[in-house]
């Protein structure tokens, strides 16, 4: 029997709706950028608009024209230029406009591109309120205008000076990306690493320009601290492959950088998964033992490019290679790698014989922690079974469930929070199906120069681990983003300096890889009858009583705790804000946890008079 509400709903001709192409990028953004944001992690979309939009200019310097690409990003406007071979006029407005439309499709005229599906400038036109592309060769020149992906202007072909190329000029969306923000470092990133894959190739950003001559050589040098490695970079070049290899003197687990056809594969794929087991192969065979694989490749920090043809990738944004063949008549991914590294690597090490005992000594000392920590590891994950982890410390979310996992990862975030009220805060409000909550008891242990064993020893860290799934590594991260939401008061700011200890001791490249932030709450909330505003800081308090005149309610927030469900939801939903943690350049790893978790220095105490007075005296105001 058909329940009568059922029984109501018609399913006829009319419910058939045809989108076009603007309509459902713009219903379904996901499918196409990942996910939104605001600008505050390297992954948000308005970073994958400009990504794409590069791909196309790097493509024209893979195919041999365009040496130059100059960037400008002023306020909200995005200006890329490339000094290419420019858009055939005729078919200008068609490229970023027409779904299955683009050059890529004809292999004569693109080889081994960055993106193959004629996808990437449509979305950004139609995630923009204002787009204009243009083109010049053959000392004539056209342009076009877009609003939301709606044509606005289309010019005639008409004479030109101008140097041969393309400009696309765009503002997202913000009614699509809500009070987004452009953040220099991510860019700064995005482009060194387009400048290691592509030496030769020059690249301006807002008048700083980029250049690298040594390739994965040079990205090795800019992410590991001077002084840290092992020894020197081990650096192997041959058809349509680039490798550089390294340890880190300090690191734990293992950082790796892979590329395919210039794009950062940020989730790894067929070609990263394949480096890993090649490297052990040919390590073993090196030296003729059976040493585990963990052990050869415990601090390990290294690159991967190569170039297949027609790549394939486990979404639109590139972020994971599905492709198993390397294209044409060339062997799979994982043997084209095998086969490099057997012969280069092999070669490298018998030439290199101070390289080779240096890493031969790296791969037994981890075999002798590894056996050290035996014993207690185990004791350590029956501890987190006898704890019933996902029961007690964890909240967890539902996007590890099924099709979920896939189509969200993105999205998905732990809060690390202390104490019941503030967790039982963020637990009420949040998202089930992307957010998920870790509750700490008091404040976490200083491990300021204590080894990897006192993760296991000690009981918050142990379970911390287990719910980030990172004991092996970065692969298996369960949360892309990791925020930590401690109270906006001293102890609250100590408990965030000592989460922060904890990652940069033992697991870095949470950090390095732009997961970690912080939570940023109000401390104050103004109201009268007709509005209420939150404030963050003393300067928005000011604004907003002047707003609000005569006499608002004014409440301070000492704490997450204080913050009804009701409300905190407004604070981790669509209008969340959150502060990427970031490493100093300029400062080595070891050298910043001795500045702020050390001996107490004259130094130290200076910097915190000069620096974090202000701040305290809004807390304890």
């Amino acid at each position: 029997m058909i329940p009568k509400s059922m029984a109501k709903e018609q399913y006829t001709e009319d419910n058939i709706r045809s989108l076009d192409w603007k309509e459902h990028i713009r219903m379904r953004p996901g499918m196409y950028i990942g996910k939104l944001g605001d600008g505050s992690s390297p992954d948000d979309g308005i970073y994958i608009l400009l990504k794409e939009v590069i791909d196309n200019c790097i493509d024209e310097f893979v195919m041999g024209t365009g040496k130059t690409i100059e960037i400008r990003i002023k306020d909200k406007e995005v200006k890329v230029r490339d000094y290419g071979r420019g858009i055939p006029l005729g078919k200008v407005v068609d490229v970023v406009s027409k779904m299955n439309t683009g050059g890529k499709y004809d292999s004569r005229a693109f080889k081994k591109a960055v993106g193959l599906n004629g996808v990437g400038t449509k979305a950004v036109n139609a995630l923009s309120s204002y787009f204009k592309v243009e083109s010049i060769r053959d000392n004539k020149m056209k342009f076009a205008e877009f609003s939301k992906g709606e044509l606005t202007s289309d010019s005639v072909i008409e004479d030109s000076t101008k140097r041969k190329g393309t400009k696309v000029s765009f503002v997202p969306d913000e009614n699509i990306f809500k009070k987004f923000k452009y953040r220099s470092e991510y860019i700064v990133k995005m482009l060194k690493n387009y400048v290691y894959l592509n030496p030769g190739l020059t690249i301006d950003f807002n008048g700083e320009k980029y250049f690298s001559e040594n390739g994965l050589k040079d990205l090795l040098e800019e992410n590991i601290p001077e002084g840290d490695m092992l020894y020197p970079i081990i650096h192997l070049k041959g058809e349509d492959i680039e490798i550089a290899i390294t340890h880190s003197k300090t690191q734990y687990s293992e950082e790796y950088h892979s590329f395919v056809n210039g794009q950062n594969t940020t989730q790894g794929g067929t070609h990263q998964a394949a480096f890993r087991e090649s490297l052990v192969k040919t390590i073993r065979e090196f030296y003729g033992k059976n040493y585990e694989a963990s052990d050869i490749r415990k601090s390990i920090v290294s690159a991967i490019a190569i170039k297949v043809m027609e790549p394939v990738f486990e979404s639109q944004t590139k972020t994971k290679l599905g492709s198993a063949e390397m294209g044409g008549k060339l062997p799979t991914v994982r043997s084209y790698i095998n086969d490099f590294l057997k012969t280069y690597l092999d070669n490298f090490l018998h030439k290199n014989t101070d390289t080779a005992e240096f890493l031969q000594r790296k791969i037994m000392q981890a075999e002798r922690e590894r056996k050290d920590l035996k014993g207690i590891r185990k004791l350590a994950k029956d501890r987190a079974k006898k704890a019933n982890l996902h029961n007690k410390k964890l909240r967890d979310c539902r996007v590890h469930l099924g099709d979920m996992k896939k189509e969200r990862r993105l999205e998905s975030s732990l809060f690390i929070t202390e104490g019941d009220s503030a967790s039982g805060s963020i637990t009420k409000s949040r998202d089930v199906n992307t957010q998920a909550v870790f509750s700490l008891r008091g404040k976490p242990l200083n491990c300021y120069g204590m080894s990897k064993k006192v993760v296991y020893e000690n009981e918050e860290f142990n379970l911390l681990q287990a719910a980030l799934n990172i004991e092996e590594g970065m692969e298996d991260l369960r949360y892309n983003n990791i925020v930590i939401a401690t109270d906006a008061d001293v102890d609250g700011m100590h408990i965030r300096l000592l989460l922060l200890t904890f990652f940069l001791q033992f697991f870095p490249e949470v950090i390095k890889e732009g997961h970690l932030y912080i939570l940023e709450t109000p401390l104050f909330r103004v109201r009268n009858k007709k509005e209420t505003i939150y404030c963050y800081s003393e300067e928005e308090r000011v604004i907003a009583i002047e707003k609000l005149k005569p006499k608002p309610e004014i409440t301070r927030f000492k704490g997450l705790g204080e913050i009804s469900p009701d409300e905190f939801v407004h604070f981790i939903g669509n209008d969340i804000r959150l502060d990427p943690v970031m490493l100093d350049k300029t400062m080595s790893i070891e050298e910043l946890l001795s500045f702020y978790m050390g001996k107490n220095t004259p130094t130290r105490q200076e910097f915190i008079i000069n620096n974090l007075k202000v701040e305290l005296d809004k807390v304890e105001s």
